[in-house]
């Protein structure tokens, strides 16, 4: 008898007991418990998506605790499927922690992780654990022991982790939520590199009982969704949250210094967050600060962590020291918990997570207390810029993914340049939430809002205000070609001359000539909106208003190839043919291969021959 032949719905499993035994051709009379052998994890192909995306090491059910009966209300998670990553205890199954050689030297669980046990309770499935980096290590999702969970959103790239298994579950559909740690970006990173959300609560107010360390001053359990009424309530479960709470005004802060650290454009994140604020009640318009000279200058502990050659007045810098500040005490702690066990069993590591291992258990720790006082400064620092009322607007990660099996070299890069960015929330214990906004040059972009600590109701109402609104601005510029700007900013003259190229390609000249007018109100020292306008005016026949801004973009730019054709032809169309042959003979000494000067170039010497 398969597997595949016993009928899952007849299973019933006590809740109290959830080990799940194989019954292969054997029927047990009362109760049939069933499990799943793990999944195969290996390629067939470079680019073939694994069963399940491979987001599973290890499939079982947990049932739900049975509901009770009327008029007892509805169990707030009921008909909810989820998946937990391998560091959440199942009484009588092994927490593996990503690791073989950890699961082979340890015993099963006696008693099943408070978190999931209270996922149960209020009426959710569980449907089996997920693979993540080994020993809760690294922030790339890969594992060489069971494989890498394939990124349903880009299937050649990495999905981030430690968390990834989960991310992938729900970003594949397999599930409608998951949970799995985030330290110093476990959920965060997978979830912005997969386009789902993800919370990072506040630290300690989700209970770690029966979920294995990696550093427990940093450790929280974070949730994965691709709703936001789903994240909501699991996030009303698990924080154990009031359901009513008086309205607040929201103040939205952007971090303008780290999204210079980012390739998620700024300036079309901005825009998208003023235009939902300005249609919710409540919101403030989006005010701009500095946080990296705002941390340096109230985290005055940090000074023990810049390097020496570094200059300690970059706000670039002091996330670098905020960022080894947190690796430091992270190592640490990870030393502590796993010391013993690493030098006695000496695991079997994978390449990328070794490094990073074997620097934990080999650091020195010199200066402990300080470790202890830049997250005690920078709660602080952070409650105080937030209070009750303040949303921080930045980039979730800096960098894309990186494709599977990168170099050293680009990992080392990448990870510096994401924990600039990780740290701020992992040292200050606030809460963080990462929302899809869109793609970036194909890739998925997350963009984050933290609140202060304990204020994690509040986030939570926020994403699910703001989410359905910030989608429809998000959806409503995806179809826009990206700026050209080397930063991959877009100010907002740029959107709007976007806007006008895209009514211009729909034949909408009077609405093309509208946004162009906008941007050159916005900036009139650019001559490509004058030149695009130009060309918008010469569908609608407007010659005299075209040739005024082919001249006035030809005074901007002196090379402008398009503005010469476009003011030749607006002439040639009132009969100004020597003018006309002027503007093209310009266009071909700085274009000589250009076929339309050439054509016009030829026409028009025989008229004015």
């Amino acid at each position: 008898m398969s597997l595949k032949s016993v009928n899952l719905e007849k299973l019933k499993i006590n809740v109290s007991n959830p080990k799940v035994l194989i019954v292969i051709g054997v029927s047990v009379a009362g109760i049939l418990i069933l499990t799943a052998e793990t999944r195969r994890r290996r390629l067939k192909g470079r680019h073939t998506v694994k069963e399940d995306y491979g987001a599973f090491v290890e499939r079982f059910e947990l049932l739900p605790f049975p509901q009770l009966p009327p008029p007892a209300a509805k169990q707030l998670l009921s008909g909810l499927t989820f998946a937990i990553n391998d560091v959440f205890d199942v009484k009588e199954y092994v927490s593996g922690f990503g690791n073989p050689d950890w699961k082979r030297t340890h015993e099963e669980a006696g008693k099943t992780a408070i978190v999931v046990t209270t996922l149960l309770k209020n009426g959710a499935t569980c449907v089996g654990k997920t693979v993540m980096d080994e020993l809760s290590f690294g922030i790339t999702g890969e594992n060489s022991h069971y494989g890498t969970p394939t990124n349903p959103a880009m299937p050649s790239y990495i999905p981030g982790g430690p968390s990834g298994g989960s991310a992938v579950a729900v970003a594949a559909e397999l599930v409608d939520f998951a949970i799995g740690t985030d330290t110093i970006g476990g959920v965060r990173i997978p979830a912005a590199y997969c386009g789902v959300l993800g919370f990072r609560p506040s630290h300690g107010v989700i209970s770690t009982v029966g979920v294995l360390p990696n550093s427990q001053s940093l450790d929280t359990v974070g949730i994965f969704a691709r709703d936001p009424s789903v994240l909501h309530r699991v996030g009303h479960v698990l924080l154990q949250l009031n359901p009513v709470e008086p309205r607040r005004t929201r103040r939205i802060i952007v971090a303008d210094d780290l999204f210079q650290l980012s390739k998620v454009p700024q300036q079309k994140t901005v825009y998208i967050v003023s235009k939902v604020t300005e249609k919710l009640s409540g919101y403030q318009p989006p005010k701009h600060m500095n946080i990296g000279q705002y941390i340096l200058s109230n985290v005055p502990s940090l000074k023990y962590f810049h390097e020496q050659t570094s200059n300690p007045q970059k706000g670039t810098n002091t996330l670098k020291a905020l960022s080894s500040a947190m690796l430091l005490l992270q190592r640490y702690e990870f030393k502590t918990n796993h010391e013993e066990w690493i030098n006695t069993v000496k695991p079997r590591l994978g390449s990328g997570v070794f490094d990073q291992i074997h620097a934990a258990i080999t650091a020195q720790h010199e200066n402990i207390k300080a470790y202890y006082k830049v997250r005690t400064e920078m709660r602080a620092a952070l409650c105080s810029l937030l209070k009750d009322d303040g949303i921080l607007v930045l980039p979730t990660v800096a960098d894309t993914p990186l494709k599977l099996n990168s170099k050293k070299a680009m990992l080392s890069e990448f990870h510096d340049r994401a924990f600039a960015l990780l740290s701020i929330t992992t040292m200050s214990g606030c809460c963080q939430a990462t929302v899809p906004f869109g793609k970036h040059e194909d890739c998925p972009v997350g963009v984050s809002f933290i609140a202060f600590h304990g204020s994690d109701k509040f986030l939570l109402d926020t994403v699910l205000d703001m989410y359905q609104s910030l989608q429809g601005q998000v959806s409503a510029i995806t179809s826009l070609p990206p700026s050209l700007d080397l930063n991959g900013n877009m100010d907002a003259s740029e959107l709007l001359k976007e806007k006008g190229n895209a009514a211009y390609k729909g034949r909408q000249w009077n609405k093309a000539v509208s946004y162009y007018t906008e941007a050159i109100k916005l900036d009139e020292s650019n001559a490509t909106f004058y030149c695009n306008r130009a060309a918008a005016y010469l569908e609608l026949g407007c010659f005299q208003q075209a040739e005024e801004d082919c001249s006035r973009a030809i005074s901007l730019d002196k090379k402008n190839v398009k503005a010469y054709l476009r003011r030749g032809t607006a002439r040639e169309s009132v009969l100004y043919y020597k003018e006309a042959l002027q503007d093209f003979k310009h266009a071909l000494v700085l274009e000589p291969q250009n076929k339309v000067a050439k054509g016009a170039e030829k026409r028009l010497r025989k008229l004015v021959s």
